[in-house]
Protein backbone atom coordinates (compact mmCIF):
# COMPACT_ATOMS: atom_id res chain seq x y z
CA UNK A 1 0.00 0.00 0.00
CA UNK A 2 2.89 2.35 0.72
CA UNK A 3 4.34 1.71 -2.74
CA UNK A 4 0.90 2.25 -4.29
CA UNK A 5 0.46 5.54 -2.43
CA UNK A 6 3.95 6.64 -3.51
CA UNK A 7 3.22 5.75 -7.14
CA UNK A 8 -0.10 7.61 -7.09
CA UNK A 9 1.66 10.64 -5.62
CA UNK A 10 4.23 10.51 -8.44
CA UNK A 11 1.48 10.28 -11.06
CA UNK A 12 -0.31 13.26 -9.53
CA UNK A 13 2.92 15.29 -9.42
CA UNK A 14 3.63 14.55 -13.08
CA UNK A 15 0.08 14.95 -14.39
CA UNK A 16 -1.57 17.71 -12.35
CA UNK A 17 0.55 20.71 -13.48
CA UNK A 18 -0.86 20.56 -17.02
CA UNK A 19 -4.41 20.91 -15.79
CA UNK A 20 -3.34 24.01 -13.80
CA UNK A 21 -1.33 25.52 -16.66
CA UNK A 22 -2.22 28.24 -19.15
CA UNK A 23 -3.66 25.47 -21.33
CA UNK A 24 -5.84 24.19 -18.50
CA UNK A 25 -9.25 25.13 -19.92
CA UNK A 26 -8.86 23.34 -23.27
CA UNK A 27 -7.28 20.41 -21.41
CA UNK A 28 -10.02 20.24 -18.79
CA UNK A 29 -12.74 20.56 -21.44
CA UNK A 30 -11.30 17.73 -23.52
CA UNK A 31 -10.81 15.54 -20.44
CA UNK A 32 -14.39 16.21 -19.33
CA UNK A 33 -15.65 15.32 -22.81
CA UNK A 34 -13.67 12.06 -22.85
CA UNK A 35 -15.00 11.14 -19.39
CA UNK A 36 -18.58 12.06 -20.35
CA UNK A 37 -18.36 9.83 -23.41
CA UNK A 38 -16.96 6.97 -21.30
CA UNK A 39 -19.90 7.30 -18.89
CA UNK A 40 -22.31 7.41 -21.85
CA UNK A 41 -20.82 4.19 -23.19
CA UNK A 42 -21.33 2.56 -19.81
CA UNK A 43 -24.97 3.71 -19.96
CA UNK A 44 -25.36 2.13 -23.41
CA UNK A 45 -23.92 -1.13 -22.06
CA UNK A 46 -26.52 -1.11 -19.28
CA UNK A 47 -29.27 -0.63 -21.87
CA UNK A 48 -27.79 -3.44 -23.97
CA UNK A 49 -27.82 -5.72 -20.93
CA UNK A 50 -31.54 -5.09 -20.48
CA UNK A 51 -32.03 -5.51 -24.22
CA UNK A 52 -30.46 -8.98 -24.01
CA UNK A 53 -33.29 -10.16 -21.77
CA UNK A 54 -36.05 -8.88 -24.04
CA UNK A 55 -34.38 -9.94 -27.32
CA UNK A 56 -33.63 -13.54 -26.34
CA UNK A 57 -37.02 -13.92 -24.73
CA UNK A 58 -38.55 -12.78 -28.03
CA UNK A 59 -36.52 -15.49 -29.78
CA UNK A 60 -37.53 -18.13 -27.28
CA UNK A 61 -41.21 -17.10 -27.51
CA UNK A 62 -41.04 -16.81 -31.32
CA UNK A 63 -42.55 -13.29 -31.00
CA UNK A 64 -41.92 -11.65 -34.41
CA UNK A 65 -43.18 -8.17 -33.50
CA UNK A 66 -41.07 -8.00 -30.35
CA UNK A 67 -38.08 -9.35 -32.32
CA UNK A 68 -38.34 -6.56 -34.94
CA UNK A 69 -38.88 -3.88 -32.30
CA UNK A 70 -35.79 -5.00 -30.39
CA UNK A 71 -33.72 -5.00 -33.61
CA UNK A 72 -34.73 -1.36 -34.21
CA UNK A 73 -33.80 -0.47 -30.64
CA UNK A 74 -30.44 -2.23 -31.06
CA UNK A 75 -29.71 -0.23 -34.23
CA UNK A 76 -30.25 3.03 -32.31
CA UNK A 77 -27.94 1.90 -29.50
CA UNK A 78 -25.33 0.64 -31.98
CA UNK A 79 -25.32 3.92 -33.92
CA UNK A 80 -24.95 5.91 -30.70
CA UNK A 81 -22.13 3.61 -29.55
CA UNK A 82 -20.25 3.98 -32.86
CA UNK A 83 -20.46 7.79 -32.80
CA UNK A 84 -19.35 7.94 -29.16
CA UNK A 85 -16.46 5.50 -29.74
CA UNK A 86 -15.19 7.52 -32.72
CA UNK A 87 -15.30 10.85 -30.93
CA UNK A 88 -13.86 9.44 -27.74
CA UNK A 89 -10.79 8.32 -29.69
CA UNK A 90 -10.61 11.62 -31.57
CA UNK A 91 -10.90 13.82 -28.46
CA UNK A 92 -8.55 11.54 -26.51
CA UNK A 93 -5.88 11.94 -29.19
CA UNK A 94 -6.47 15.70 -29.28
CA UNK A 95 -5.95 15.89 -25.52
CA UNK A 96 -2.87 13.67 -25.81
CA UNK A 97 -1.07 15.94 -28.26
CA UNK A 98 -1.92 19.13 -26.32
CA UNK A 99 -0.77 17.58 -23.05
CA UNK A 100 2.36 16.15 -24.64
CA UNK A 101 3.20 19.49 -26.26
CA UNK A 102 2.93 21.27 -22.91
CA UNK A 103 4.98 18.63 -21.05
CA UNK A 104 7.65 18.64 -23.77
CA UNK A 105 7.96 22.42 -23.52
CA UNK A 106 8.27 22.19 -19.74
CA UNK A 107 10.90 19.45 -19.76
CA UNK A 108 12.91 21.11 -22.51
CA UNK A 109 12.77 24.45 -20.71
CA UNK A 110 13.93 23.01 -17.38
CA UNK A 111 16.58 20.80 -18.97
CA UNK A 112 18.08 23.60 -21.08
CA UNK A 113 17.63 26.36 -18.49
CA UNK A 114 20.85 28.37 -18.03
CA UNK A 115 23.23 25.50 -18.68
CA UNK A 116 21.40 23.01 -16.46
CA UNK A 117 21.81 20.25 -19.08
CA UNK A 118 25.58 20.75 -18.79
CA UNK A 119 25.55 20.66 -14.97
CA UNK A 120 23.52 17.44 -15.07
CA UNK A 121 26.30 15.81 -17.08
CA UNK A 122 28.93 17.09 -14.64
CA UNK A 123 26.98 15.59 -11.75
CA UNK A 124 26.92 12.22 -13.48
CA UNK A 125 23.49 12.65 -15.11
CA UNK A 126 21.54 10.11 -13.09
CA UNK A 127 18.84 10.41 -15.76
CA UNK A 128 20.44 8.61 -18.69
CA UNK A 129 19.44 9.58 -22.24
CA UNK A 130 17.44 12.80 -21.65
CA UNK A 131 16.53 12.77 -25.35
CA UNK A 132 14.60 9.53 -24.92
CA UNK A 133 12.89 10.69 -21.76
CA UNK A 134 11.63 13.84 -23.44
CA UNK A 135 10.81 12.30 -26.83
CA UNK A 136 9.42 8.88 -25.86
CA UNK A 137 8.69 8.71 -22.15
CA UNK A 138 6.57 11.86 -22.20
CA UNK A 139 4.49 10.45 -25.08
CA UNK A 140 4.07 7.09 -23.32
CA UNK A 141 3.20 8.75 -20.02
CA UNK A 142 0.42 10.85 -21.57
CA UNK A 143 -0.99 7.96 -23.63
CA UNK A 144 -0.89 5.41 -20.79
CA UNK A 145 -2.22 7.85 -18.19
CA UNK A 146 -5.26 8.64 -20.31
CA UNK A 147 -5.95 5.08 -21.45
CA UNK A 148 -5.50 3.53 -18.00
CA UNK A 149 -7.15 6.41 -16.14
CA UNK A 150 -10.23 6.56 -18.36
CA UNK A 151 -10.36 2.75 -18.49
CA UNK A 152 -10.23 2.54 -14.70
CA UNK A 153 -13.02 5.11 -14.38
CA UNK A 154 -15.12 3.15 -16.87
CA UNK A 155 -14.45 -0.07 -14.95
CA UNK A 156 -15.49 1.50 -11.64
CA UNK A 157 -18.70 2.99 -13.07
CA UNK A 158 -19.48 -0.27 -14.91
CA UNK A 159 -18.92 -2.19 -11.69
CA UNK A 160 -21.24 0.11 -9.73
CA UNK A 161 -23.91 -0.11 -12.43
CA UNK A 162 -23.85 -3.84 -13.00
CA UNK A 163 -23.38 -4.90 -9.38
CA UNK A 164 -26.88 -3.55 -8.71
CA UNK A 165 -28.23 -5.45 -11.72
CA UNK A 166 -26.38 -8.63 -10.79
CA UNK A 167 -27.47 -8.45 -7.16
CA UNK A 168 -31.09 -8.14 -8.29
CA UNK A 169 -30.71 -11.03 -10.72
CA UNK A 170 -29.17 -13.15 -7.93
CA UNK A 171 -32.51 -12.96 -6.13
CA UNK A 172 -34.45 -14.10 -9.22
CA UNK A 173 -32.00 -16.93 -9.89
CA UNK A 174 -31.04 -18.45 -6.54
CA UNK A 175 -28.54 -21.29 -6.30
CA UNK A 176 -30.61 -24.29 -7.22
CA UNK A 177 -29.74 -27.95 -7.69
CA UNK A 178 -32.15 -30.87 -7.99
CA UNK A 179 -33.72 -31.19 -4.53
CA UNK A 180 -31.61 -28.31 -3.14
CA UNK A 181 -32.30 -24.56 -2.99
CA UNK A 182 -29.72 -22.27 -1.31
CA UNK A 183 -30.81 -18.65 -0.83
CA UNK A 184 -27.43 -16.76 -0.86
CA UNK A 185 -28.01 -12.99 -1.22
CA UNK A 186 -26.00 -11.59 -4.15
CA UNK A 187 -24.20 -14.88 -4.74
CA UNK A 188 -23.47 -13.94 -8.38
CA UNK A 189 -21.65 -10.79 -7.19
CA UNK A 190 -19.58 -12.80 -4.69
CA UNK A 191 -18.72 -15.38 -7.36
CA UNK A 192 -17.50 -12.65 -9.73
CA UNK A 193 -15.52 -10.98 -6.92
CA UNK A 194 -13.78 -14.21 -5.88
CA UNK A 195 -12.97 -15.08 -9.50
CA UNK A 196 -11.48 -11.61 -10.14
CA UNK A 197 -9.46 -11.61 -6.91
CA UNK A 198 -7.99 -14.99 -7.82
CA UNK A 199 -7.01 -13.72 -11.28
CA UNK A 200 -5.62 -10.37 -10.05
CA UNK A 201 -3.41 -11.91 -7.37
CA UNK A 202 -1.88 -14.50 -9.68
CA UNK A 203 -1.45 -11.98 -12.52
CA UNK A 204 0.48 -9.63 -10.22
CA UNK A 205 2.66 -12.43 -8.85
CA UNK A 206 3.52 -13.60 -12.35
CA UNK A 207 3.86 -10.21 -14.03
CA UNK A 208 5.49 -8.06 -11.33
CA UNK A 209 9.06 -8.55 -12.70
CA UNK A 210 7.94 -6.90 -15.96
CA UNK A 211 8.16 -3.43 -14.33
CA UNK A 212 11.96 -3.37 -13.81
CA UNK A 213 12.47 -5.30 -17.06
CA UNK A 214 10.56 -2.65 -19.03
CA UNK A 215 12.57 0.08 -17.30
CA UNK A 216 15.84 -1.57 -18.33
CA UNK A 217 14.60 -2.26 -21.87
CA UNK A 218 13.96 1.43 -22.48
CA UNK A 219 17.39 2.27 -21.10
CA UNK A 220 19.23 -0.32 -23.19
CA UNK A 221 17.37 0.68 -26.36
CA UNK A 222 18.24 4.35 -25.77
CA UNK A 223 21.91 3.55 -25.04
CA UNK A 224 22.13 1.56 -28.27
CA UNK A 225 20.60 4.41 -30.32
CA UNK A 226 22.86 6.96 -28.62
CA UNK A 227 26.00 5.02 -29.53
CA UNK A 228 24.81 4.62 -33.12
CA UNK A 229 24.48 8.40 -33.29
CA UNK A 230 27.98 8.83 -31.81
CA UNK A 231 29.42 6.65 -34.57
CA UNK A 232 27.67 8.77 -37.18
CA UNK A 233 28.87 12.01 -35.55
CA UNK A 234 32.48 10.81 -35.34
CA UNK A 235 32.66 8.94 -38.64
CA UNK A 236 35.86 10.66 -39.81
CA UNK A 237 37.88 9.91 -36.66
CA UNK A 238 36.68 6.30 -36.62
CA UNK A 239 37.57 5.84 -40.30
CA UNK A 240 41.04 7.39 -39.85
CA UNK A 241 41.75 5.15 -36.86
CA UNK A 242 40.36 2.07 -38.65
CA UNK A 243 38.07 1.70 -35.66
CA UNK A 244 35.17 0.06 -37.46
CA UNK A 245 35.79 -3.36 -35.89
CA UNK A 246 36.04 -1.88 -32.39
CA UNK A 247 32.87 0.17 -32.92
CA UNK A 248 31.03 -2.82 -34.33
CA UNK A 249 32.02 -4.92 -31.33
CA UNK A 250 30.98 -2.14 -28.97
CA UNK A 251 27.60 -1.69 -30.68
CA UNK A 252 26.94 -5.42 -30.82
CA UNK A 253 27.88 -5.64 -27.15
CA UNK A 254 25.32 -2.98 -26.26
CA UNK A 255 22.76 -4.62 -28.52
CA UNK A 256 23.37 -7.89 -26.69
CA UNK A 257 22.00 -6.19 -23.55
CA UNK A 258 18.88 -5.29 -25.55
CA UNK A 259 18.52 -8.90 -26.68
CA UNK A 260 19.18 -10.43 -23.25
CA UNK A 261 16.68 -8.16 -21.52
CA UNK A 262 14.15 -8.73 -24.31
CA UNK A 263 14.49 -12.48 -23.83
CA UNK A 264 13.82 -12.02 -20.11
CA UNK A 265 10.70 -10.00 -20.98
CA UNK A 266 9.63 -12.72 -23.42
CA UNK A 267 9.95 -15.42 -20.77
CA UNK A 268 7.97 -13.44 -18.24
CA UNK A 269 5.30 -12.42 -20.77
CA UNK A 270 4.97 -16.07 -21.88
CA UNK A 271 4.08 -17.09 -18.34
CA UNK A 272 1.75 -14.13 -17.95
CA UNK A 273 0.04 -14.83 -21.29
CA UNK A 274 -0.48 -18.49 -20.36
CA UNK A 275 -2.38 -17.41 -17.29
CA UNK A 276 -4.29 -14.41 -18.72
CA UNK A 277 -5.29 -16.29 -21.88
CA UNK A 278 -6.61 -19.19 -19.80
CA UNK A 279 -8.34 -16.75 -17.47
CA UNK A 280 -10.00 -14.96 -20.41
CA UNK A 281 -11.21 -18.20 -21.98
CA UNK A 282 -12.66 -19.48 -18.73
CA UNK A 283 -14.33 -16.07 -18.26
CA UNK A 284 -16.48 -16.76 -21.33
CA UNK A 285 -18.20 -19.80 -19.84
CA UNK A 286 -17.75 -19.15 -16.10
CA UNK A 287 -20.94 -17.02 -15.73
CA UNK A 288 -22.98 -19.69 -17.54
CA UNK A 289 -21.54 -22.34 -15.24
CA UNK A 290 -22.53 -20.30 -12.19
CA UNK A 291 -26.06 -19.53 -13.45
CA UNK A 292 -26.80 -22.85 -15.21
CA UNK A 293 -28.14 -24.70 -12.13
CA UNK A 294 -30.81 -22.05 -11.66
CA UNK A 295 -31.63 -22.01 -15.39
CA UNK A 296 -32.04 -25.77 -15.65
CA UNK A 297 -34.12 -25.74 -12.48
CA UNK A 298 -36.54 -23.63 -14.54
CA UNK A 299 -37.09 -20.34 -12.63
CA UNK A 300 -36.45 -18.05 -15.61
CA UNK A 301 -36.20 -17.87 -19.40
CA UNK A 302 -33.32 -17.79 -21.89
CA UNK A 303 -33.37 -13.99 -21.91
CA UNK A 304 -32.83 -13.93 -18.17
CA UNK A 305 -29.92 -16.34 -18.55
CA UNK A 306 -28.25 -14.21 -21.23
CA UNK A 307 -28.84 -10.99 -19.26
CA UNK A 308 -27.44 -12.58 -16.09
CA UNK A 309 -24.39 -13.94 -17.93
CA UNK A 310 -23.83 -10.57 -19.57
CA UNK A 311 -24.10 -8.68 -16.26
CA UNK A 312 -21.84 -11.24 -14.59
CA UNK A 313 -19.30 -10.79 -17.39
CA UNK A 314 -19.39 -7.00 -17.01
CA UNK A 315 -18.85 -7.19 -13.25
CA UNK A 316 -16.10 -9.77 -13.61
CA UNK A 317 -14.43 -7.75 -16.39
CA UNK A 318 -14.52 -4.58 -14.26
CA UNK A 319 -13.05 -6.41 -11.29
CA UNK A 320 -10.42 -7.92 -13.61
CA UNK A 321 -9.39 -4.54 -15.04
CA UNK A 322 -5.83 -4.79 -13.74
CA UNK A 323 -5.45 -8.26 -15.23
CA UNK A 324 -6.47 -7.02 -18.67
CA UNK A 325 -4.11 -4.02 -18.65
CA UNK A 326 -1.22 -5.49 -16.65
CA UNK A 327 1.32 -5.22 -19.46
CA UNK A 328 0.38 -1.57 -20.01
CA UNK A 329 0.58 -1.00 -16.26
CA UNK A 330 4.10 -2.45 -16.14
CA UNK A 331 5.21 -0.21 -19.01
CA UNK A 332 3.45 2.79 -17.43
CA UNK A 333 5.16 2.25 -14.07
CA UNK A 334 8.56 2.06 -15.80
CA UNK A 335 7.83 5.33 -17.64
CA UNK A 336 6.74 7.02 -14.40
CA UNK A 337 9.98 5.94 -12.71
CA UNK A 338 12.06 7.24 -15.61
CA UNK A 339 10.32 10.64 -15.72
CA UNK A 340 10.55 10.91 -11.95
CA UNK A 341 14.28 10.16 -12.16
CA UNK A 342 14.66 12.79 -14.85
CA UNK A 343 12.83 15.31 -12.65
CA UNK A 344 15.20 14.52 -9.79
CA UNK A 345 18.26 14.93 -12.02
CA UNK A 346 17.00 18.28 -13.37
CA UNK A 347 16.33 19.46 -9.82
CA UNK A 348 19.83 18.37 -8.75
CA UNK A 349 21.33 20.44 -11.57
CA UNK A 350 19.40 23.51 -10.44
CA UNK A 351 20.27 22.85 -6.81
CA UNK A 352 23.99 22.69 -7.63
CA UNK A 353 23.82 26.26 -8.94
CA UNK A 354 21.66 27.54 -6.08
CA UNK A 355 23.31 25.83 -3.12
CA UNK A 356 24.91 28.05 -0.44
CA UNK A 357 28.56 28.71 -1.13
CA UNK A 358 28.36 28.04 -4.88
CA UNK A 359 29.92 30.47 -7.33
CA UNK A 360 27.42 33.27 -7.91
CA UNK A 361 27.00 35.18 -11.16
CA UNK A 362 25.82 38.74 -10.43
CA UNK A 363 24.67 41.26 -13.03
CA UNK A 364 25.00 44.85 -11.88
CA UNK A 365 26.11 48.25 -13.09
CA UNK A 366 29.83 47.51 -12.83
CA UNK A 367 32.29 48.93 -15.41
CA UNK A 368 34.02 45.56 -15.89
CA UNK A 369 33.74 41.82 -15.42
CA UNK A 370 35.00 41.40 -11.86
CA UNK A 371 36.07 38.21 -10.13
CA UNK A 372 36.09 38.18 -6.32
CA UNK A 373 37.49 35.50 -4.01
CA UNK A 374 37.07 32.86 -6.69
CA UNK A 375 37.95 29.28 -5.78
CA UNK A 376 36.98 26.79 -8.52
CA UNK A 377 36.43 23.15 -7.58
CA UNK A 378 35.56 19.92 -9.36
CA UNK A 379 32.02 18.54 -8.84
CA UNK A 380 33.40 16.14 -6.20
CA UNK A 381 34.80 19.08 -4.20
CA UNK A 382 38.47 18.74 -5.22
CA UNK A 383 40.17 22.20 -5.44
CA UNK A 384 41.20 23.18 -8.96
CA UNK A 385 41.89 26.91 -9.39
CA UNK A 386 42.18 29.80 -6.94
CA UNK A 387 41.83 33.06 -8.84
CA UNK A 388 41.45 35.59 -6.04
CA UNK A 389 40.40 39.01 -7.43
CA UNK A 390 40.86 40.37 -10.93
CA UNK A 391 38.91 42.44 -13.45
CA UNK A 392 38.43 42.41 -17.21
CA UNK A 393 37.67 45.89 -18.57
CA UNK A 394 36.46 47.10 -21.92
CA UNK A 395 39.28 46.97 -24.46
CA UNK A 396 41.39 44.60 -22.35
CA UNK A 397 43.52 41.97 -24.04
CA UNK A 398 44.09 39.19 -21.52
CA UNK A 399 45.91 35.91 -22.18
CA UNK A 400 45.22 33.01 -19.79
CA UNK A 401 48.19 30.65 -19.69
CA UNK A 402 49.11 27.51 -17.79
CA UNK A 403 49.88 23.84 -18.26
CA UNK A 404 47.34 21.40 -19.69
CA UNK A 405 44.83 20.38 -17.03
CA UNK A 406 45.37 23.51 -14.94
CA UNK A 407 41.70 24.48 -15.23
CA UNK A 408 41.87 27.30 -17.79
CA UNK A 409 38.73 26.20 -19.66
CA UNK A 410 36.95 25.58 -16.35
CA UNK A 411 37.77 29.15 -15.32
CA UNK A 412 36.04 30.35 -18.51
CA UNK A 413 33.00 28.18 -17.75
CA UNK A 414 32.85 29.64 -14.26
CA UNK A 415 32.88 33.21 -15.60
CA UNK A 416 30.18 32.19 -18.12
CA UNK A 417 28.01 31.00 -15.22
CA UNK A 418 27.71 27.32 -16.19
CA UNK A 419 30.21 25.97 -13.62
CA UNK A 420 28.89 26.63 -10.09
CA UNK A 421 31.27 24.32 -8.22
CA UNK A 422 33.40 26.36 -5.87
CA UNK A 423 32.99 29.66 -4.06
CA UNK A 424 33.21 33.38 -4.73
CA UNK A 425 31.29 35.46 -7.20
CA UNK A 426 31.59 36.92 -10.67
CA UNK A 427 30.16 40.36 -11.44
CA UNK A 428 29.07 41.01 -15.03
CA UNK A 429 28.01 44.49 -16.17
CA UNK A 430 24.23 44.60 -16.58
CA UNK A 431 23.30 44.28 -20.25
CA UNK A 432 26.81 43.28 -21.34
CA UNK A 433 27.15 40.67 -24.08
CA UNK A 434 29.55 37.79 -23.39
CA UNK A 435 30.48 35.33 -26.11
CA UNK A 436 32.48 32.14 -25.54
CA UNK A 437 34.18 30.44 -28.49
CA UNK A 438 35.47 26.92 -27.64
CA UNK A 439 38.16 25.04 -29.55
CA UNK A 440 35.52 22.91 -31.25
CA UNK A 441 32.64 25.22 -32.23
CA UNK A 442 29.03 24.12 -32.32
CA UNK A 443 26.82 24.69 -35.36
CA UNK A 444 23.20 23.53 -35.57
CA UNK A 445 22.10 21.34 -38.47
CA UNK A 446 20.49 24.16 -40.43
CA UNK A 447 21.05 26.64 -43.23
CA UNK A 448 24.53 28.14 -43.20
CA UNK A 449 23.07 31.58 -42.41
CA UNK A 450 21.43 30.16 -39.27
CA UNK A 451 24.61 28.25 -38.32
CA UNK A 452 26.88 31.29 -38.45
CA UNK A 453 24.44 33.63 -36.64
CA UNK A 454 23.59 31.10 -33.89
CA UNK A 455 22.24 31.57 -31.23
CA UNK A 456 20.47 34.49 -32.91
CA UNK A 457 18.37 33.88 -36.00
CA UNK A 458 19.61 34.77 -39.49
CA UNK A 459 17.00 37.54 -39.67
CA UNK A 460 18.97 39.43 -37.00
CA UNK A 461 21.62 40.30 -39.60
CA UNK A 462 21.47 41.37 -43.22
CA UNK A 463 22.57 38.91 -45.85
CA UNK A 464 25.30 41.32 -46.93
CA UNK A 465 26.71 41.56 -43.38
CA UNK A 466 26.88 37.77 -43.13
CA UNK A 467 28.62 37.49 -46.49
CA UNK A 468 31.11 40.23 -45.58
CA UNK A 469 31.91 38.48 -42.28
CA UNK A 470 32.54 35.18 -44.11
CA UNK A 471 34.80 36.92 -46.61
CA UNK A 472 36.72 38.66 -43.82
CA UNK A 473 37.64 35.36 -42.13
CA UNK A 474 38.73 33.75 -45.38
CA UNK A 475 35.57 31.80 -46.20
CA UNK A 476 34.51 33.65 -49.35
CA UNK A 477 33.66 30.33 -50.98
CA UNK A 478 30.84 29.87 -48.48
CA UNK A 479 29.32 33.30 -49.03
CA UNK A 480 27.00 32.00 -51.76
CA UNK A 481 25.89 28.95 -49.76
CA UNK A 482 23.94 30.75 -47.04
CA UNK A 483 20.71 28.96 -47.95
CA UNK A 484 22.29 25.51 -48.01
CA UNK A 485 21.06 23.20 -45.24
CA UNK A 486 23.79 20.86 -43.95
CA UNK A 487 25.54 19.35 -40.95
CA UNK A 488 28.32 21.96 -40.89
CA UNK A 489 30.33 20.33 -38.11
CA UNK A 490 30.78 17.37 -40.48
CA UNK A 491 31.01 19.31 -43.73
CA UNK A 492 33.82 21.68 -42.67
CA UNK A 493 37.33 21.01 -41.38
CA UNK A 494 38.07 22.10 -37.81
CA UNK A 495 40.08 25.04 -39.13
CA UNK A 496 37.14 26.18 -41.27
CA UNK A 497 34.81 25.75 -38.29
CA UNK A 498 37.05 27.99 -36.20
CA UNK A 499 37.04 30.63 -38.94
CA UNK A 500 33.25 30.41 -39.05
CA UNK A 501 33.13 30.90 -35.26
CA UNK A 502 35.22 34.08 -35.61
CA UNK A 503 32.73 35.30 -38.23
CA UNK A 504 30.00 34.67 -35.64
CA UNK A 505 31.89 36.87 -33.15
CA UNK A 506 32.25 39.66 -35.72
CA UNK A 507 28.50 39.59 -36.38
CA UNK A 508 27.45 39.51 -32.73
CA UNK A 509 29.96 42.18 -31.64
CA UNK A 510 30.19 41.06 -27.98
CA UNK A 511 31.44 43.32 -25.20
CA UNK A 512 33.52 40.47 -23.83
CA UNK A 513 34.90 37.78 -26.13
CA UNK A 514 36.44 34.62 -24.64
CA UNK A 515 38.53 32.45 -26.98
CA UNK A 516 39.28 28.99 -25.57
CA UNK A 517 42.02 27.90 -28.00
CA UNK A 518 39.51 28.99 -30.63
CA UNK A 519 42.22 29.34 -33.31
CA UNK A 520 44.43 26.40 -32.31
CA UNK A 521 43.72 24.44 -35.52
CA UNK A 522 45.01 27.26 -37.74
CA UNK A 523 48.63 27.95 -38.64
CA UNK A 524 50.31 30.91 -36.95
CA UNK A 525 49.94 33.39 -39.88
CA UNK A 526 46.22 32.57 -40.18
CA UNK A 527 45.79 32.86 -36.40
CA UNK A 528 47.58 36.23 -36.40
CA UNK A 529 45.36 37.42 -39.23
CA UNK A 530 42.18 36.53 -37.35
CA UNK A 531 43.40 38.23 -34.14
CA UNK A 532 44.25 41.34 -36.12
CA UNK A 533 40.78 41.19 -37.66
CA UNK A 534 39.16 40.94 -34.21
CA UNK A 535 41.15 43.93 -32.93
CA UNK A 536 40.08 45.91 -35.98
CA UNK A 537 36.39 44.94 -35.94
CA UNK A 538 35.91 44.86 -32.14
CA UNK A 539 38.11 47.70 -30.86
CA UNK A 540 36.11 48.31 -27.69
CA UNK A 541 35.57 44.67 -26.77
CA UNK A 542 37.60 42.86 -24.15
CA UNK A 543 39.30 39.81 -25.66
CA UNK A 544 40.35 37.02 -23.29
CA UNK A 545 42.24 34.09 -24.78
CA UNK A 546 43.48 30.68 -23.77
CA UNK A 547 46.45 29.62 -25.85
CA UNK A 548 49.88 28.05 -25.74
CA UNK A 549 51.63 29.74 -28.68
CA UNK A 550 54.13 32.47 -27.87
CA UNK A 551 52.90 34.41 -30.93
CA UNK A 552 49.69 35.24 -29.03
CA UNK A 553 51.71 37.57 -26.74
CA UNK A 554 51.70 40.16 -29.51
CA UNK A 555 47.92 40.50 -29.32
CA UNK A 556 47.53 40.76 -25.54
CA UNK A 557 48.54 43.28 -22.88
CA UNK A 558 48.25 41.09 -19.76
CA UNK A 559 48.67 37.47 -18.85
CA UNK A 560 46.77 35.54 -16.18
CA UNK A 561 49.15 32.70 -15.37
CA UNK A 562 47.98 29.56 -13.55
CA UNK A 563 50.83 28.25 -11.43
CA UNK A 564 50.72 25.04 -9.37
CA UNK A 565 50.60 25.70 -5.65
CA UNK A 566 50.11 22.89 -3.08
CA UNK A 567 48.02 20.58 -5.26
CA UNK A 568 45.96 23.33 -6.88
CA UNK A 569 46.58 26.14 -9.36
CA UNK A 570 46.76 29.76 -8.31
CA UNK A 571 46.18 32.58 -10.79
CA UNK A 572 48.32 35.70 -10.79
CA UNK A 573 48.53 38.57 -13.24
CA UNK A 574 51.62 39.80 -15.06
CA UNK A 575 52.21 42.33 -17.78
CA UNK A 576 53.16 41.54 -21.36
CA UNK A 577 55.43 44.24 -22.72
CA UNK A 578 55.93 44.54 -26.46
CA UNK A 579 54.86 40.95 -26.96
CA UNK A 580 57.36 39.61 -24.40
CA UNK A 581 56.40 38.55 -20.85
Amino acid sequence: MKRLASTLALIWRLAAPYFRSQDRWPGRTLLAAVIAIELSIVGINVLLNQWNNRFYNALQNRDWDAFVAELRFFCVLAAAYIILAVYQLYLNQWLQIRWRRWLTQQYLGRWLDRGNHYRMQLLGDAADNPDQRIAEDVELFVARTLSIGVGLLGAVVTLASFVVILWTLSATAPVAFPGLNLPIPGYLVWAALLYAIFGTVFTHLIGRPLIPLNFLQQRYEADFRFNLVRVRENAEQIALLRGETAESNNLLGRFSWVVANWMAIMQRQKRLTFFTAAYSQVSIVFPFIVVSPAYFAGPFQLGGLIQTASAFGRVESSLSFFINVYRSLAEWKAVIDRLSGFDASVAAGHAAAARPGAVKLVAQGAPAVEVHDLAVRLPNGTPLVTAGDFAIRSGDRLLVAGPTGAGKSTLFRTIAGVWPFGSGHVVVPAGAKLLMLPQRPYFPVARLAAAVTYPAGPEAFSREDIQRALAAVGLSALAERLDEDAHWNRMLSLGEQQRLAIARAILHRPDYLFLDEATASLDEPAEAGLYALLQERLPGAAIVSIGHRAALNAFHHRRLALVRDNGTYRAHEEAIVAGVS
